[in-house]
């Protein structure tokens, strides 16, 4: 089993994660995931993270090397740095409804 890295010097020395590394970029450009803005005076940039993992077929052999960028949210500040979030989230009543309707 391949051990995923964990820090950046290790992953940009291999071929594969610096293609999962382009191919993350290439979805988050294609998407508009991210705008670009200028920064605001006095405020501070917000970090990124790569995220690395080893996705396996059903018999153990390796499917995919996969890279996620993400923010460090964290160090942002409700109704300072956003003024809203988003969760991709279900509530029980809205699925039960759902399932009554269609029945």
């Amino acid at each position: 089993m391949k051990v995923e890295p964990s820090v950046y010097e290790e992953e940009v020395k291999e071929l594969v994660w610096v293609n999962a590394m382009n191919a993350e970029m290439n979805s988050i450009h294609k998407n508009n995931t991210w705008e670009l803005v200028p920064l605001p005076k006095g405020k501070q940039v917000i970090g990124v993270k790569w995220i690395y993992k080893v996705k396996y077929h059903a018999n153990g052999s390796v499917e995919l090397h996969k890279a996620i960028l993400v923010a460090k949210g964290f160090a942002q500040t409700l109704g300072v740095d956003y003024a809203e979030t988003f969760a991709p989230v279900t509530r029980l009543d809205t699925v039960n409804i759902i399932l009554a309707i269609a029945a």
